[in-house]
């Protein structure tokens, strides 16, 4: 079965192809014969019912440099001519990102789109986790001072982080001090309009912070992240480092959990996060990442694994 895919995505010349998921999916679904094109989700277009993006084709190629080589551009039709859609690129999960999620929901009943658009729009990462709240560390989540510092008199030290932000950009530990809270949430409440995400600290963080890809709601490996020194926060964006690690009976049960309501939402691929074995913290659904470091660690290969599902719903739609 040869697809034609069009992947939403971030410049490829930014790719680090050394450890990048988008660009090992690419690869992936090149070795099965699918043809590729790539677009930035500014150039959506919607007309009349159809959905169109100005789009290059594109082949890839792991070397470092020279990984890329597009086509002429093209509109195409992404609802007649396209089979699969991927949406990876990366957040803010603002309004233009919501707004690719309603166009691509316009299409969604002829092409794939991976994940789906209008799951995805209501399943930010530390929102939907909020449904699992049996499985997570004490959270508080908003813009009061107030409750920012009851929260911590209960709690002894806190972690403060963007309700919205990713890749562990801008996540602050507070001590019992609650020094410096009050101007924290004097900058996030400039900073953000909506509330802010405040968890009780977890020091087992120090022994890594898991990520769990989940296929098709069924778990395709992991890899521990573990934080870089002086650093609580363990994404690999951020300087940690990654290791070979095996599920605990916790976090199996979390993704037995997980797993079907993942499936039925038409959230294909997901990575989870889960600290001591035990703490889920986040759902990642608009571009999750992990999965090039699991392969080498497991001999695994989740691309593979990914596009046998994306094949097996295409099929099921035609």
């Amino acid at each position: 079965m040869s697809l034609n895919v069009a992947v939403q995505m971030d410049p490829m010349e930014t790719l680090n192809i050394a450890g990048d998921s988008t660009f090992a999916l690419m690869l992936s679904a090149q070795s099965r014969g699918h043809r590729l094109w790539h677009y930035d989700a500014s150039d959506l277009s919607y007309s009349a019912g159809k959905v169109w993006a100005r789009a290059h084709p594109v082949t890839v190629q792991r070397v470092a440099g020279d990984h890329f080589a597009f086509g002429a551009a093209e509109n195409i039709d992404l609802g007649e001519q396209m089979d699969v859609v991927l949406m990876r690129q990366d957040p803010p999960f603002d309004l233009g990102y919501i707004t690719a999620t309603h166009l691509l929901e316009r299409i969604s009943d002829r092409t794939l789109i991976v994940n789906d658009p209008a799951s995805v729009r209501n399943a930010p990462e530390k929102v939907f986790v909020l449904d699992y709240a049996q499985f997570m560390p004490p959270t508080l989540v908003t813009r009061s001072l107030d409750e920012a510092r009851a929260f911590l008199a209960e709690h002894g030290e806190i972690v403060v982080k963007p309700l919205h932000g990713n890749g562990g950009k801008a996540i602050f530990k507070v001590g019992s001090d609650g020094a410096n809270l009050a101007s924290l949430i004097e900058v996030f409440n400039t900073a953000y309009r909506e509330p802010h995400m405040i968890q009780a600290f977890i020091p087992a963080v120090s022994q890594g912070d898991k990520r769990i890809v989940l296929v098709d709601g069924e778990v395709a490996g992991a890899v521990n992240r573990i934080p870089g020194e002086g650093e609580i926060r363990s994404n690999l964006a951020v300087g940690g480092s990654a290791a070979k690690t095996e599920l605990t009976a916790r976090e199996a049960e979390i993704c037995a959990v997980l797993g079907p309501e993942l499936k039925r939402r038409g959230l294909l691929f997901v990575g989870i996060d889960v600290i001591g074995g035990e703490w889920l913290t986040e759902i990642n659904v608009t571009s999750p990442t992990g999965i090039v470091a699991i392969d080498r660690f497991n001999g695994t290969d989740t691309g593979a694994m990914i596009w046998d599902a994306i094949e097996r719903k295409v099929a099921a739609k035609r």
